[in-house]
């Protein structure tokens, strides 16, 4: 008797010893990512910077599978529904037709998103405050700082008379954008030259089909197609000796002339707070979607230089980035 009890009290001790080691076992959150390409790579780096700030370590407490569409909203779909089979604990989406399409293509898997345009407006969420499904995110400014690019591309460049944009006219956010375009190059007596692609190839070939004085520079329309193809936009330009004008500076690093909005991996950083509360159990329905206003202007004086294009002192003296 008294073995077997010294037994059962042996075994009795050795399962309560093993329980703090299983406890001490964090659970490994898996995140999908899925986006068009493009400098909004960034917002996975702020991602990630944003989680490691809140005590998340990459390939500890999680770990990201990433998709990059190239701006194929059906690589998208195929994404997500893919994600959602493999039971991610979250899918993390960039781009409006980027996030509709994962929402389409998935039924419960929850969605953090970071979008340039109204989610209400695109159907995405109910409300601000309240979303209302299992959608949340960050909101920031591209469509709506359209009007205020193009008014600076005409201060650094006095003279122009033809500017030249490419956009996917079956894209609700990009002929909104281009509508505001328009207006605003009426208003500064310039002509808005509108080439339509519905695909990364159409674009390539729109840009190899650039003729020398065709147009006097480039400005971004927020569309995921272009975005996806932001570099080539850049050394197509820079060869044609066409001055451009984006939404993020990172563009600008990589040669762009100029940049009008947010940061992109401030976005990512900023998002991951969502991610990091839906992760650990609070329902997306329930958390109020931020917008983020604060907007920055970032000028490459390497690529005006190139360009032959001399920067007025008034505009660089609002700049908060100079890149020499």
């Amino acid at each position: 008797m008294r073995k077997k009890s010294l037994g059962f009290t042996l075994s009795t001790l050795l399962l309560a010893l093993s329980f703090p080691a299983q406890a001490q076992q964090q659970k490994i959150y898996r995140i999908g990512v899925v986006y068009p390409g493009g400098p909004l790579r960034e917002t996975i780096d702020g991602l990630r910077a944003g989680l490691k700030e809140l005590g998340l370590a990459e390939g500890k407490q999680f770990t990201l599978a990433i998709e990059e569409t190239k701006g194929d909203i059906k690589a998208a779909e195929a994404a997500a529904k893919n994600f959602e089979r493999e039971k991610v604990d979250l899918i993390f989406v960039t781009a409006g037709t980027v996030i509709a399409a994962a929402k389409q293509a998935t039924t419960s898997v929850p969605i953090v998103f970071c979008i340039g345009s109204d989610p209400v407006a695109a159907k995405l969420v109910d409300d601000f405050a309240r979303p209302g499904g299992r959608l949340t995110g960050v909101h920031y400014l591209v469509r709506d700082l359209t009007a205020k690019r193009l008014q600076i591309l005409k201060e650094i460049l006095p003279k122009l008379s033809r500017v030249l944009t490419f956009y996917n006219p079956a894209t609700r956010v990009a002929t909104e954008a281009a509508a505001m375009a328009r207006e605003e190059a009426t208003r500064l007596g310039v002509k808005l030259l509108e080439r339509h692609v519905k695909s990364s190839d159409e674009l390539r070939k729109g840009l190899q089909a650039l003729k020398a004085g065709e147009a006097d520079a480039l400005i971004y329309i927020p569309d995921a197609t272009v975005i996806s193809q932001a570099q080539l936009i850049i050394d197509t330009a820079k060869a044609k000796k066409l001055p451009t004008m984006f939404q993020d500076e990172s563009l600008v690093a990589q040669g762009g002339l100029a940049s009008y909005g947010q940061n992109y991996q401030e976005i990512g950083r900023l998002a991951a707070k969502y991610v990091q509360r839906v992760l650990t159990g609070t329902s997306p329905k329930d958390l109020r979607i931020e917008t983020i206003e604060n907007t920055d202007l970032t000028i490459n004086l390497k690529t005006a230089k190139e360009l032959g294009v001399s920067v007025p002192p008034q505009v660089l003296a609002r700049a908060k980035r100079v890149i020499k």
